[in-house]
């Protein structure tokens, strides 16, 4: 490929019946190139990146000249390996045998015009990769709008905070950063979440996101038959992980303010189970919170019927509204098992999560976690921990929580004013928002035509062992309020469309 250089200048060569040059770079490199021209003044062939053999000259050759085949390419040869290229290039330069070769300005021109066709054509190129992968919105009104990903948006994540904190990372700890490390985690971020909970670090193992905790956790406790209850509706990626693992679930309705404590407590007069996994802080999917009189009630019927809680909170540093609450773990160390992430409060690229729990269920899920990859990743781990212990996390909270405060009050107006059918808990806190439409709606059909118009959602019966074809989850983190009040008028057109 030739590459003409913005300091090239194009001196003659003699010795062929068409005039050659070589671009001479600004790194004193030289670059052969053939011109062969026809009668009326264009370029017909370019010969670029040709060897050319040293000059010699023979007894048929005038001093200064080549023989055939001697001092460079026939121009007619090259033309038949590269293939013409016609450019016009003015008035002057008549033709073969012309005195008058073309002048080093139009040869920059034709730089120039080589240049931007390539970068025309790489655009071009890129575009057309880009659509293999993603398909051409060009028919939706306006870009796609997506309330289905329960992630932040780039412009609430604290990317110069990190860069400052992995920076740190590798200058304060190289070793440990860039070391295996051991299966419990990285060990002064481990004593961080320790500090932070009141336990001994000997209680945390921190993981490659709060989904390998969970992960680990149901490998160890939960056998093929055991029976785990789990809250109606609660997240998806729970329901695949213990159903693969042969549990038996039994779903306990969720209310506002939580797991429905009297339907559990008559649950157990039938039902022995070995675990009951909770989401208490603006649950996923619903956005409800588990109230203090809850925690306590669900706390006492695990004492008495000796299961185990798996308090799943990775949403708690993130409400906006109303008193913080105890965590159940703070009530119940020895029958709490806890487990949290960084994803909602960093960022989700991080993958840092932790379990916190009693000492021997921590080690039972560290030998698990020795044998299946020997230790998490310690460099990520290593950036939490300078990230925290900074500060940092503190003010990207409060960068978070803010923004998901305008976004939650901006989703519950529209869905007001636009969706009128729609019945909905405004959160208090986390992501997420439960929406419920009239019985007989089909959100399988909403969510085909919603996307018709450019909007994304998560049915809500992706959350449900059973029913839920009228409920739909919209998650808010990762869309700013503009984006909200347009995403909710095209959901609300898609909704009346099908009335």
């Amino acid at each position: 490929m030739l590459r003409w250089s913005s300091a090239a200048v194009a001196t003659r060569r003699e010795g062929h019946r068409s005039p050659t040059f070589r671009l001479m770079s600004g790194h004193g490199t030289e670059q052969p190139v053939c011109l062969a021209v026809d009668p009326v003044g264009e370029v017909q062939d370019i010969g670029a990146a040709v060897e050319f053999p040293p000059q010699r000259t023979s007894g048929h050759s005038a001093p200064g000249q080549s023989a055939p085949g001697q001092g460079g390419p026939d121009p007619v040869s090259v033309q038949s390996r590269i293939g013409p290229s016609r450019i016009e290039t003015g008035a002057g330069w008549t033709g073969p045998g012309s005195e008058q070769p073309p002048s080093v300005g139009e040869l920059l021109r034709f730089r120039d015009r080589l240049e931007r066709t390539a970068r025309e054509l790489t655009r071009d190129y890129e575009e057309l990769l880009g659509r293999l992968s993603y398909p051409p919105t060009a028919a939706l009104p306006g870009r796609a709008i997506s309330f289905a990903r329960g992630a932040p948006s780039l412009d609430i994540i604290d990317v110069d905070g990190l860069r400052e904190a992995a920076v740190r990372a590798f200058a304060s700890d190289p070793a440990g950063t860039t070391a295996y490390g051991t299966s419990v985690g990285y060990p002064r971020l481990r004593a961080w979440i320790a500090d932070r909970h009141g336990v001994e670090p000997e209680r945390v193992l921190l993981t490659n996101g709060s989904m390998q905790a969970d992960a680990f956790l149901f490998e160890q406790l939960v056998r093929s038959g055991d029976e785990v209850v789990v809250e109606r509706p609660t997240y998806d990626r729970t329901l695949l992980s213990l159903r693969q693992r042969g549990a038996r679930l039994h779903a306990v309705e969720l209310q506002v303010d939580g797991i429905d404590t009297e339907a559990l407590a008559e649950l157990l007069g039938r039902a022995r189970p070995k675990l009951a996994h909770i989401i208490p802080n603006f649950q996923n999917p619903a956005g409800y919170t588990l109230s203090l009189a809850k925690r306590e009630e669900l706390l006492s019927l695990a004492a008495r019927h000796e299961f185990i809680v798996f308090e799943d909170d990775p949403y708690i540093a993130l409400r906006f509204r109303g008193q913080s609450l105890p965590t159940m773990l703070s009530m119940d160390p020895e029958r709490v098992v806890y487990a949290s992430s960084f994803s909602k409060t960093v960022c989700p690229g991080i993958r840092v999560g932790y379990l916190v729990g009693p000492p021997e269920v921590i080690a039972s899920v560290a030998q698990l976690a020795t044998n299946t990859y020997i230790s998490p990743g310690m460099v990520s781990q290593s950036i939490v921990y300078e990230f925290c212990a900074s500060g940092a996390i503190d003010r990207s909270i409060e960068t978070v929580r803010a923004a998901l405060a305008e976004r939650a009050s901006t989703l519950a107006n529209a869905l007001r004013r636009e969706l009128a059918d729609a019945d909905f808990s405004e959160p208090d806190g986390g992501y997420f928002m439960w929406v419920t439409l009239p019985p007989g709606s089909d959100v399988h059909a909403l969510h085909r035509a919603a996307a018709e118009l450019g909007v994304a959602f998560v049915e809500g019966t992706d959350f449900l062992l059973e029913g839920g074809e009228n409920t739909l989850r919209l998650a808010y983190a990762g869309v700013t309020p503009e984006q909200i009040d347009e995403g909710v008028a095209r959901l609300a057109a898609a909704y009346r469309s099908l009335a």
